[in-house]
């Protein structure tokens, strides 16, 4: 990453820390997050628990409402303890919840394991991208953002080779115990890991932030503890529903609904489907692989098409592009065909979400557009949890070949319900407004 020329050498050092540090992080929570669906398909194989695709997507959802949990309360959170003490505590929580998993003796058991990873999951994300906005040079922080979030890929595609190595030779509760390794990672973060100067300066700790900065020679954040209270926010958010603004808001929320449900829906259940069409475990694997190979590329890529292009018609032909793709994964085509339509299903769904938050923020004015970017993602976290609920159903009831149809169709939903959201809101776009590459997940 290229310095900022207003960073010196010291500051600069001091962003590729916080950036490394939270791309490890970020990588964990990948792969946490991908390791489910990845032994998903042995798991129903072999019966264990008396697995069943409809409590298979019972599993996959409690995750996915973990993440909620964790997403709506991580703001709050670290505002009383900090960013850094949050970090570390999601990156010791999933990795816990990881270790009740691999000793699980029962599906109950199990489940209470994902859910609570799912919490840590869902707080680490927000607050990681949070920390490299602090710390990132003037000007570049939509594209540190952007690499922050190919760690979430990689972290998935280090989960496919986690489970073609162990579940063979040693079996399924080998990948979970590999996921309680970052554990070994916390007391680093803790020790390497600056606290965020913004909640420094917040907490009215300015000597400490004063201190941090000189010492890599960064520029101190402006003091902003005059931020909004408790009935400022409920009027931002009364503020989404006022006049006409309503319609937009439900159409945003509608979108993210969709564009989560395909998200998580699919990172669930690609290997499990691609054997129901007829692929060996090893290929449904390296699906997976090549999807988050995908959704890397399309992370750098996105906000530089929007730039260009404009992010609200990037995000409904980035849908449209999904859902052709995700339809196209129910024909069995040759290998190499099908190697390539997973490769761009995921350069264009990881990314498509993320074009949302950017179009809401576009739109949004500037003294509103913290809380519409936020209940949007709050309302798609709810498609997150519904998604794997949705394939487990679908394979329960013998339609197993129904289910890439049926997440092609949210991805369709959702071009729909961003398209109409922009063309209403195209003659009321503010001014100067910056877009901003955000975390999709």
């Amino acid at each position: 990453m290229s310095s900022s020329p207003a960073l010196s050498a010291r500051g600069s050092r001091l962003a590729l820390l916080v950036v490394g540090l939270c791309w490890l992080a970020v990588l964990f929570d990948g792969l946490d997050m991908f390791i489910y669906g990845s032994v998903l398909p042995h798991l129903l194989e072999t019966k264990t628990f008396g697995l069943t695709p409809d409590t298979a997507g019972d599993l996959g959802s409690y995750a996915t409402f973990g993440m909620l949990i964790g997403a709506l309360t991580a703001g709050t959170v670290a505002d009383r303890i900090g960013r850094k003490k949050l970090m570390v505590g999601c990156v010791t929580l999933f990795s816990l919840a990881s270790g009740v998993c691999a000793m699980a003796g029962s599906v109950e058991v199990f489940g209470l394991g994902r859910t609570l990873a799912g919490v840590g999951l869902g707080g680490l994300l927000p607050t990681a991208i949070s920390m490299v906005s602090d710390y990132a040079p003037r000007g570049r922080g939509a594209l540190v953002i952007g690499l922050l979030m190919t760690a979430h890929h990689a972290g998935g595609i280090l989960s496919a080779y986690v489970a073609k190595w162990l579940i063979d030779p040693v079996g399924w509760r080998a990948a979970f115990w590999v996921c309680v390794l970052p554990l070994l990672f916390a007391p680093v973060l803790a020790k390497l890991l600056p606290e965020s100067l913004s909640f420094l300066v917040a907490k009215g700790r300015a000597d400490e932030a004063r201190e941090l900065a000189t010492r890599y020679d960064v520029e101190l954040p402006a003091d902003k503890s005059g931020k909004q209270g408790a009935a400022d926010r409920w009027n931002a958010l009364k503020n989404l529903f006022r006049g006409g603004e309503w319609t937009q808001t439900l159409l945003y929320w509608l979108a993210s609904f969709g564009g989560l449900l395909l998200v998580y829906g699919v990172a669930t259940w690609l290997p499990t489907l691609m054997r129901a069409e007829g692929y060996e475990l090893g290929s449904a694997l390296s699906f997976v692989v090549v999807f988050n190979l995908g959704g890397i590329v399309g992370m750098l890529v996105a906000g530089r098409a929007a730039d260009r292009f404009g992010a609200p018609r990037i995000s409904a032909i980035w849908f449209g592009l999904t859902a052709a793709g995700v339809f196209l994964l129910s024909v069995h085509m040759p290998m190499s065909v099908t190697m390539i339509v997973v490769f761009f299903t995921g350069v264009f769904l990881n990314s498509a979400q993320t074009m949302i938050y950017a179009t809401v923020s576009i739109r949004s004015h500037a003294d509103n557009r913290a809380t519409a970017v936020g209940w949007t993602s709050g309302m798609g976290r709810f498609g997150a949890v519904f998604g794997p609920w949705l394939g487990g159903q679908l394979l329960a009831s013998n339609q197993g070949d129904r289910g890439f149809t049926a997440f092609a169709i949210a991805g369709l939903s959702s071009m729909v319900f961003i398209g109409i959201a922009a063309l209403r809101s195209s003659r009321q776009t503010p001014r100067g407004a910056d877009q901003e590459l955000v975390g999709a997940h």
